[in-house]
């Protein structure tokens, strides 16, 4: 089993800058993709951004240029930086990692941490 712990949400200018993390614990053998959705209001949660345990990172198109993912491997930690922030990019920002465990691979959630975008 895995449980995360998000943290970094909360109210921002636009163009300004906010920083996530998401730290992962708990029983498992291995953690390999790593990423960060989100869901705004009324809307459907969508990707942001992922990671592979390579470090090879992936965005959709409205974040490239601004956001950066990051993860800490020894530390079974994953970050998102966000720069030039929009109040589009107001949202519930929830961390995923990809586990194996006992109970074999499986994707899991964090909580969610908010992220409000407004002069």
């Amino acid at each position: 089993q895995v449980q995360l712990v998000e943290s970094g949400g909360g109210l921002v200018q636009p163009g300004g800058s906010l920083g996530l993390s998401c730290a992962a614990s708990g029983i498992f053998v291995a953690i390999s993709d790593m990423a960060w959705y989100r869901q705004a209001p009324g809307k459907e949660r969508e990707l942001v951004a992922s990671i592979t345990r390579g470090n090879t990172p992936n965005y959709v198109d409205g974040v490239k240029g601004r956001f950066t993912i990051s993860r800490d491997n020894t530390k079974n930690m994953v970050f998102l930086q966000m720069n030039s922030l929009k109040p589009e990019d107001t949202a519930v920002y929830y961390c995923n990692v990809r586990a194996a465990s006992g109970l074999g691979v499986r994707n899991y959630w964090g909580q969610g941490t908010r992220v409000t975008v407004s002069s």
